[in-house]
């Protein structure tokens, strides 16, 4: 690694959200009942702390939305919009929001249960670990076509990855269509390349059913699709299908943007921006610098299935540390979901896994508050980062 690479590389800090988070968890928490309190609280090791999936299931676990009241929702909303950037926000609100078009859209399809799986309330909030100062702990919103997943370790380091959002429909979705360019900058770049590049960056004619890297907690070397997303085997690929649009981690697929002319680059900046835009402006900011400081060439696009709207398709942009992923292959593509994730970082693994070690060696401070310093030696603070 060069110096500048060094230099370029993510921190993940960032005070002043984590304080903002932190004091706005707690003072939630402080208008809990006992009920609500046992409905958002889960240990830090609880399983279901990895568990993102964005599809409608019968086991989500936290206190919903239905459950709370309106100050208590406007609360809730406050976190969100202090962990991404206000045109996130704004379309997290708008997918909420378009439960109400698929409430009316497939009444025939749900029935009586219509009103119960369509509502904008049906979104949760869990909290794994404690919220507490110097301490290790996790919020997650969740529901319908919105994860979003905040990990703060030692109240220093957080990640905001992964981070999916959705969109159905697509095509009609009237005024309501806050993934736009979410998906068309895809099309956009996708339009502007010529034929050459174009065979560079169709990596397959067939598009996956969901995420490559699927809803794995940690993205491996090699990743292969599913034959179909859980609960839709309408849409089904091949085991040939699979083979074709594997993730390798080290051999990106798809054309690298130092292929790509200046106005090229400059649809694929946004493209990146937009996706960037989900995550604290820090965040954003020091995954950009890293971008930049790689040069075009660290930059990949690759696009599978159909070439136009209407038909399944799929892009993914994968850099040293991200991986995008948008696909929208079910209900004749106007079904799309979309994640921005980090090799390393996805639910803060790599803090994690070195302030265990780093407690391993020299323990904790909260651990020092409460212990006697009868008959131990004066220790260097080296519980201190």
């Amino acid at each position: 690694m060069t110096s500048a690479e060094s230099t370029a590389e993510p921190t993940h800090e960032d005070a002043q959200t984590i304080q903002k988070l932190l004091v706005g968890v707690i003072g939630l928490l402080d208008t809990f009942s006992a009920e609500q309190r046992a409905a958002a609280l889960f240990g830090f090791d609880d399983p279901r702390r990895l568990d993102w999936d964005i599809i409608p299931k019968p086991d989500r676990v936290g206190v919903s939305m239905h459950n709370l009241d309106r100050h208590q929702k406007v609360v809730v909303l406050e976190l969100i919009r202090l962990a991404v950037s206000h045109e996130a926000y704004t379309k997290v609100l708008a997918i909420m929001q378009l439960e109400h078009v698929l409430r009316a859209r497939e009444a025939d399809f749900l029935g009586v249960a219509a009103p119960l799986w369509r509502t904008p309330d049906s979104y949760f909030l869990s909290i794994f670990g404690r919220p507490g100062f110097e301490d290790t702990w996790s919020l997650r919103f969740l529901g319908h076509h919105v994860c979003l997943n905040i990990t703060i370790v030692n109240q220093r380091w957080i990640s905001t990855t992964p981070s999916a959002l959705g969109q159905q429909p697509m095509i009609g979705a009237g005024v309501l269509n806050p993934m736009a360019e979410d998906e068309g900058l895809g099309f956009d770049l996708l339009d502007a390349l010529d034929d050459g590049q174009r065979s560079g960056a169709v990596i397959h004619d067939v598009a996956p059913a969901d995420f490559v890297s699927r809803q794995v907690p940690l993205i491996g070397a090699l990743e292969y699709p599913d034959h179909y997303d859980l609960g839709m085997p309408q849409y089904q690929i091949t085991t040939a299908d699979r083979q074709m649009l594997a993730l390798v981690r080290d051999k990106p697929s798809g054309i690298a943007a130092d292929r790509l002319d200046d106005a090229q680059r400059a649809t694929l900046s946004r493209l990146l921006d937009t996706y960037l835009a989900r995550l604290p402006a820090t965040a954003a900011a020091q995954y950009r610098t890293q971008i930049d400081a790689d040069g075009p060439a660290g930059i990949h696009f690759a696009w599978a299935g159909g070439l136009v709207r209407g038909v399944p398709h799929y892009f993914r942009v994968q850099t040293r540390s991200l991986l995008i992923e948008m696909v929208n292959a079910v209900d004749s593509g106007n079904h799309l979901h979309s994640v921005v994730r980090d090799f390393d970082h996805d639910f803060a693994h790599d803090s994690l896994r070195d302030h265990a070690a780093h407690l391993a060696e020299h323990g904790s401070h909260l651990r020092t508050r409460t212990t006697s310093s009868e008959g131990t030696e004066l220790q260097a603070n080296e519980w201190s980062w």
